[in-house]
């Protein structure tokens, strides 16, 4: 079986470092779906705009190597515990394909680039290839009683971001509660634990440079790349 491109994610989100471990975590945070050409028309996403919610599934183009073993280490367990790739949402799987659940914002027809499909809540970088879109129906996909093994058994709280003023004024309009958003899902890896540490994420053409003490992160500079 051979998988096509149908559409590309366009993000603020340059690389993997600080995208959100799963979709819908950060609701501020948008993108917008660009089809391919052979998709670019109207008729391919006749009635999208009548579902509030969409199911994406992607490649994790962004990974340097596939899966290297049968068990991997969840972030939301801190990196200490192995568990069956199955039992997880790890990238790195026999197939390196994502799913994701996202907003439907708006659709919007675009000139050259056809129909554009605008989201919120993605847990995609820019660029990632997406290779189908379903809409969401909670009928069948909502199950509201369903058992969620260690994501039930384990305790998380977003951070606390401190983001100066004078640096807030170097992002563009209404971006400041987005990057404010995705930094309290605290990018670093889970094991990390150095407050005196300077981190560096892509964002926009920007890079966020902050540290971590306990739970507060705070931004220290913000710098074009």
């Amino acid at each position: 079986m051979e998988l096509h491109p149908i559409a590309f994610f366009r993000s603020p989100l340059k690389s993997k470092f600080g995208i959100p471990r799963q979709s819908g975590l950060v609701t501020e945070l948008t993108g917008q779906i660009v089809m391919e050409p052979p998709f670019r028309h109207a008729e391919a996403i006749r009635g999208l705009e009548d579902f509030d919610y969409l199911w994406l599934i992607w490649g994790f183009s962004a990974n340097r190597h596939g899966m290297e073993g049968l068990t991997v280490r969840p972030p939301r367990l801190g990196g200490n515990r192995r568990l069956g790739v199955f039992a997880t949402r790890s990238p790195f799987r026999p197939n390196p394909l994502g799913l994701s659940c996202v907003r439907l914002d708006r659709v919007e027809q675009g000139d050259s680039e056809g129909p554009l499909i605008y989201v919120r809540g993605a847990d995609l970088m820019d660029g990632t290839p997406i290779y189908d879109i379903k809409p969401y129906v909670a009928y069948a996909d909502a199950h509201g009683d369903a058992r969620c093994g260690f994501v039930d058994q384990t305790d998380w709280q977003p951070l606390r971001v401190e983001l100066p003023r004078h640096l807030a004024e170097r992002l563009p309009d209404g971006m400041a509660d987005t990057l404010k958003a995705v930094l309290s899902q605290d990018p670093r890896p889970r094991y990390h634990d150095d407050p005196q540490r300077v981190y560096g994420m892509p964002f926009l053409d920007l890079d966020i440079r902050f540290q971590v003490a306990g739970q507060t992160l705070t931004v220290v500079d913000i710098v074009k790349n």
